[in-house]
């Protein structure tokens, strides 16, 4: 693992804990997926806080210099896709998350040691 995308697992995570997303989980898929080779799965309270840590992503991996390359569901939030070519992120109010339960999927895939600096007001 190259590391970019370690930082950028790790800077991605890190965005949606400041920005109160919670769950956050990302998936080593190299050995099952043609798509991509990470993917990134978090939740927000509802669809406004779902937007607003995708459009928080998108400022901080802009200024890394990473380019969003697609966005699927930003009309309808409540299930967000980002596409960063090597890290895909989905992004979902609970009840999604877990109706969808996307962690099955990829049940065998390894699940990436993220770091994130957990700040205590």
């Amino acid at each position: 693992m190259s590391k970019t995308v370690l930082k950028n697992l790790d800077l991605i995570a890190q965005t949606i804990y400041d920005k109160k997303g919670f769950n956050i989980l990302a998936l080593d898929v190299r050995d099952f997926s043609t798509m991509t080779d990470f993917y990134v799965i978090a939740e927000g309270n509802i669809d406004r806080h779902v937007k607003s840590i995708a459009k928080t992503i998108e400022e901080v991996m802009t200024l890394g210099g990473d380019e969003l390359l697609h966005i699927e569901g930003i009309k309808a939030p409540d299930w967000l896709v980002m596409d960063y070519g090597e890290i895909i992120i989905h992004l979902f109010i609970p009840e999604l998350r877990e109706r969808y339960a996307l962690e099955q999927l990829w049940q065998q895939a390894k699940i990436v040691d993220l770091h994130i600096n957990v700040k205590e007001n």
